[in-house]
């Protein structure tokens, strides 16, 4: 019975990490499409945003079925647990490049981004895949030192998300209110994304220890 909880939990886990991949290279193809005002890759992003949710839906009715056969209690069900959860950050990491895909599609074929915060957002989007993919690896191995890194990269898209809210309130923009506006969504989009990908090492984190923090002394 063990051996085939544990087969569940190990399938559960491929498709969470698959899950965040995904996540990762929706926003991959948003970026681009932001960067270089191509509608190609943006239109790509959000196609591939409906798979990602039927991903998601087939791993909730997985993790709810592991529930309701196995009745599993303390560590096993806390990885249960985890996993419920760790699929809605990676739909959601999901949805907030569909954003940034979005804006794409609205703007074009003008750029949704003045020239001078470009060179911010290719380093956000960066970033975020980056996170993403470190958040599929942490997913699988529970390398504690991997989701420590996940919270200090968080901490630097932080960084440039307020460097990017400064460029746009700085005297010195010149763009208009409108530009103003997206460049603001945009860098919260990213910010956010970020930000989920901490709260799936942090689930992580509390599925192997049931510590409920990646930093508990802070």
């Amino acid at each position: 019975m063990r051996t085939e909880f544990h087969a569940q939990l190990d399938a559960l886990n491929t498709d969470l990490a698959r899950m965040c991949e995904m996540a990762g290279e929706a926003m991959q193809r948003a970026t681009l499409g932001l960067l270089t005002v191509d509608l190609d890759p943006a239109e790509h992003a959000l196609s591939e945003l409906e798979e990602l949710g039927r991903l998601r839906r087939e791993v909730d009715h997985a993790a709810l079925t592991v529930l309701a056969r196995q009745a599993p209690v303390a560590s096993d069900l806390r990885a249960v647990v985890a996993a419920v959860h760790i699929t809605s950050d990676a739909d959601r990491m999901g949805g907030l490049a569909g954003h940034v895909a979005r804006i794409v599609r609205r703007r074009h074929p003008e750029s949704a981004v003045p020239n001078d915060v470009v060179g911010q957002f290719s380093e956000m989007g960066s970033l975020a895949v980056d996170l993403a993919d470190d958040a599929a690896s942490v997913i699988v191995d529970g390398d504690p030192v991997r989701a420590s890194r996940i919270r200090d990269d968080d901490e630097a898209m932080n960084d440039m998300h307020r460097r990017l809210f400064s460029t746009v309130m700085s005297p010195q923009w010149t763009h208009g209110v409108q530009p103003a506006i997206d460049a603001v969504l945009l860098g919260r989009f990213y910010e956010r994304f970020a930000d989920h990908a901490v709260a799936i090492a942090a689930r992580v984190l509390f599925r192997s220890t049931g510590q409920t923090a990646l930093h508990p002394d802070k």
